[in-house]
């Protein structure tokens, strides 16, 4: 295969999750709001810090209110991680490789172009948003599970399951992060009442709720919730379980072992992470470092299989030296 090719096939199914994700860290914090008690109150910067665009929205908007963060997050083309421009990138890798992709595979993908073209072109309030955001995610699944189906578990198909499982743990940590920036009440039952409430959303947001209750239990304690995501190995949202994933992918594939260090390198952070102690100190600062992990995972990735080598003469090494 083409490293050009394993190149777009990776990054059309990172947009794809992406674009997913971001929908459901947005309808997280959609569930969080309706929920909210009286006295507590959501800091809508820092849910842009979490999605690592700070810098960039400020650029762009004066201020992070509820409107402009949601239109940066959603439709804002300025932005390359917002839904609109990751699934319009997502579309034109799809066309431009579509001889290695099922032929259905484009008109899923311009499906869901033309959707989200139509749908968020315009204002939202929160109701609205929240059900286009959910058929964004459906029409999402519909997709993967499209290629799951009916593609040969080859090179390219291997690529798309990296992709898309480097993007799940960074999106699954994002929207484990939620939780700073919400502001409660201090010290009170209203305050203890919605912590449960806002973990139960995280899970939801997820769509983990179901799985947490059947494995763990019935109350969403903050603790019990931050082992399950990131170190649960049997659900596909966890970090532990997509690293997992990327690792047996790499396995198959040739040339792999300084990506498979690098992973297992990140995985490792996993190994002490204790869900009782971050709940209380130190979720925010694992999740960097998680983050910090899956972007060295990416540069490993373009090193040993994106990137031509390098085919300078040794005469001209010399001259160099």
């Amino acid at each position: 295969m083409l490293s050009r090719v394993a190149e777009n096939l990776y990054w059309m199914t990172r947009y794809m999750e992406r674009a997913e994700d971001t929908a459901r860290l947005i309808n997280a914090v959609t569930l969080m709001t309706l929920d909210m008690p009286g006295g507590a109150s959501f800091g809508w910067e820092p849910l842009v810090r979490i999605a690592g665009l700070d810098q960039l929205f400020f650029e762009h908007y004066p201020e992070a209110d509820e409107t402009a963060v949601m239109r940066f997050l959603i439709q804002d083309e300025r932005n390359p991680s917002s839904i609109m421009t990751c699934i319009t990138q997502a579309r034109e890798n799809t066309r431009t490789f579509r001889e290695v992709l099922p032929w259905e595979s484009w008109e899923w993908v311009n499906e869901l172009y033309l959707y989200a073209k139509r749908e968020l072109s315009g204002e939202l309030d929160r109701s609205r948003r929240y059900e286009v955001l959910q058929a964004i995610i459906r029409h999402r699944q519909g997709i993967v599970g499209l290629l799951s189906g009916t593609m040969s578990r080859d090179a390219a198909f291997q690529f798309l399951r990296i992709g898309r499982n480097i993007e799940r743990a960074d999106m699954t940590s994002r929207i484990l992060d939620i939780s700073h920036a919400v502001i409660l009440p201090a010290d009170t039952p209203v305050g203890e009442q919605y912590g449960d409430l806002l973990w139960m959303n995280i899970l939801k947001a997820l769509s983990a709720y179901q799985m947490y209750r059947r494995h763990i239990g019935v109350h969403a304690k903050s603790a019990q919730v931050i082992d399950f995501l990131l170190k649960d190995a049997l659900f596909p949202r966890t970090v532990l379980h997509c690293l997992t994933e990327i690792e047996e992918v790499l396995k198959v594939l040739p040339r792999s072992m300084p990506v498979l260090d690098t992973v297992r390198a990140t995985r490792a952070m996993l190994g002490t992470a204790d869900g009782a102690v971050l709940a209380k100190a130190g979720l925010h600062e694992l999740i960097d470092r998680i983050q910090i992990g899956l972007d060295s995972i990416n540069a490993a990735l373009r090193e040993r299989y994106f990137r031509l080598p390098d085919i300078r003469s040794p005469s001209f090494e010399s001259a160099e030296s």
